[in-house]
């Protein structure tokens, strides 16, 4: 798992990728219509073999203090996929800058399922 290093005055602060999914998980479900985060076969398969991020449905790049997130998304039905979808992009993108101090340049949201029963 990689992680971003910042210097102040102090010392070193150091932010793991995996907190960086965590936060921007944790912002979408909040947003009403998001039933849950999800992942696939593949991704399942990935995340077993060592790879970052990917079994929750949060994948994250950090490149030179720049976030790149990925999110894959069950949604409940009868809401606007488009509206659900680019209000879990300003929310991930609002929480990681706001708790990390990091810039997100992108967040891609993949719809992998509509939940049709309500529990």
């Amino acid at each position: 798992m990689g992680e971003i290093a910042k210097e102040n005055k102090i010392g070193k602060i150091s932010i793991a990728d995996g907190v960086v999914a965590s936060i921007a998980g944790i912002a979408a479900i909040e947003v009403e219509g998001v039933s849950k985060l999800t992942g696939n076969i593949s991704n399942e398969l990935v995340a077993k073999l060592g790879k970052k991020n990917l079994a929750n449905g949060v994948k994250i790049e950090i490149e030179n203090g720049i976030v790149v997130a990925y999110l894959s998304l069950e949604l409940e039905y009868g809401y606007s996929i488009k509206k659900v979808s680019e209000e879990v992009q300003a929310k991930v993108k609002q929480s990681v800058e706001n708790m990390t101090g990091l810039k997100v340049a992108v967040v891609n949201v993949v719809i992998s399922g509509i939940k049709l029963e309500k529990n």
